[in-house]
């Protein structure tokens, strides 16, 4: 079920419909009620899949509790874990892609054998938000043994927790320890709470169906067929689109979903913190999809050691980590060069520091801005791109000193890049810490928020570009 779609309306309507006469039941029913309504919200797709989220929190919810009562085996139950959550994502994601490169190596020595034939059919499609849900339900077990995290004895407030539909198919991933205490109180959502979730969803909604939708024609028909156009300008166009496309299509999921879970009296923390505002690659990352950045450095990075064992070991630690977080995001070398091109970025920029010294120079800061920009940029390449080569002709052509202005549908163009200037003017807005109501007392605040909301919906409804999926569903 799409943010993004008539039926959501309906379904989000009779569920806060609901909600106010559900909170004044009992615990048990109230999650209830949420489960119920998750997975009608996840099962939208296909009802099948259910059972994979069940299974998946089954294996974690009893995992946690015999970490507790068997402390003798809590290693055993760990693994147990981790294999059947890791099992599955192999299994629905990656087994295609280990196929098809094992069929690969064994026909370079002379012995073809087509494994991809032998893959059962119901797993080759990809369950929509597995590796958000997987990652959540493991980071569970995972604090369980650690001795961060006590275990619910409740399976209604663990599935709850699990599949509260909000950020269930494409985060922000929230961990146990924040969200299963604020399951267990209930508490009146006050006006100021309602008032901020309904600006949060807005304004997600005007940057995926606005922002986000209009800019993806352009990247789409690029992409389509990479030899359309050889000018520089055109591709680092094409690209910068496809940065700020990624960038609100995903920030404004996240931002509906936190939405949502205010108007539920849940708070979900901030999963995107403006990161083309970044100097270096590190900031980038605290700033970008952090609840995924933090989740591989609490549970990949420190874990293998992380920078406590000298500074190579450090470098290759984050190495790894920023390579398997590639893979995660998708089964195809591209990903894992995307995560490895930016583990080089991030190498080179510990060893030089040239961040530092650039943010102590007059227009440094600047200069450091554009510089992450440009690293950034073409690493999306790689994201992008259906195929190496694909993305080696799209750098050749940024690279290259082609100045060729003529193209092929120059109104996608054109369209396109009106949105992404607004998408700049809005970042510049944020990087010159322009601070809208700061000077106005509460009640003028109050009616230029009003004002704000009423044009936003205006917006909405007259420039929505055509409805595009969530580009993180795809992970």
């Amino acid at each position: 079920m799409l943010f993004n779609s008539l039926i959501f309306l309906i379904f989000g309507v009779l569920f806060f419909l609901f909600l106010p006469w559900i909170n004044h039941q009992k615990n048990n029913i109230r999650w209830a009620f949420f489960i119920v309504a998750s997975f009608v919200f996840y099962g939208w797709w296909d009802w099948r899949f259910l059972f994979l989220i069940i299974g998946s929190g089954l294996i974690d919810y009893f995992a946690g509790l015999f970490i507790i009562k068997f402390p003798d085996k809590r290693r055993l139950f760990l693994i147990l874990s981790l294999l059947g959550n890791l099992g599955s994502l192999a299994a629905f994601k990656y087994s295609a892609f280990f196929a098809e490169n094992l069929s690969e190596l064994f026909a370079y020595f002379n012995m073809p054998i087509d494994f991809q034939s032998h893959i059962p059919e119901f797993m080759a499609i990809l369950p929509i938000g597995i590796s958000f849900y997987t990652f959540q339900s493991m980071s569970y077990t995972i604090d369980i043994y650690r001795g961060r995290l006590k275990p619910t004895k409740n399976i209604f407030q663990f599935f709850s927790y699990l599949a509260l539909f909000p950020q269930l198919v494409a985060g922000p991933i929230v961990r146990a320890r924040d969200l299963l205490p604020q399951l267990k109180r209930v508490r009146k959502v006050s006006k100021e709470e309602n008032w901020n979730g309904l600006h949060l969803i807005l304004v997600g909604f005007f940057k995926k169906v606005v922002l986000a939708d209009n800019i993806a024609p352009l990247v789409n028909y690029a992409f389509s067929d990479v030899n359309t156009s050889t000018s520089m300008l055109y591709w680092w166009v094409v690209m910068l689109g496809f940065a700020f496309q990624i960038y609100f299509d995903f920030s404004g999921y996240s931002d509906i979903a936190r939405g949502l879970a205010k108007w539920m009296g849940l708070h979900f923390r901030i999963n995107f913190n403006h990161p083309y505002i970044s100097t270096s690659l590190k900031e980038f990352w605290t700033r970008w999809h952090i609840s995924l950045s933090t989740w591989f450095r609490d549970y990949v990075y420190i874990p293998i050691g992380g920078s406590k064992k000298g500074k190579f070991r450090s470098h290759v630690n984050m190495w790894i980590t920023m390579v398997v977080s590639g893979f995660w995001h998708g089964a195809a070398w591209t990903f894992i060069i995307w995560g490895a091109l930016h583990a080089f970025y991030i190498s080179l920029e510990r060893v030089l520091k040239h961040h530092v010294f650039l943010n102590k120079i007059p227009f440094g800061r600047g200069i450091a801005l554009f510089l992450v920009l440009f690293q950034v940029i073409i690493a999306w390449v790689f994201f992008r791109a259906e195929s190496f080569s694909q993305a080696i002709s799209v750098i050749g052509y940024m690279l290259s000193f082609d100045f060729n202005l003529l193209w092929e549908n120059s109104e996608i163009f054109k369209t396109a890049s009106i949105f992404i200037i607004v998408g700049l003017i809005i970042e510049a807005y944020f990087f010159l810490g322009i601070n809208r109501f700061k000077l106005f007392n509460k009640k003028t605040r109050y009616y230029l928020q009003t004002l704000q909301f009423v044009i936003i919906i205006i917006l909405i409804i007259f420039f929505r570009g055509k409805g595009q999926e969530f580009i993180y569903f795809q992970f």
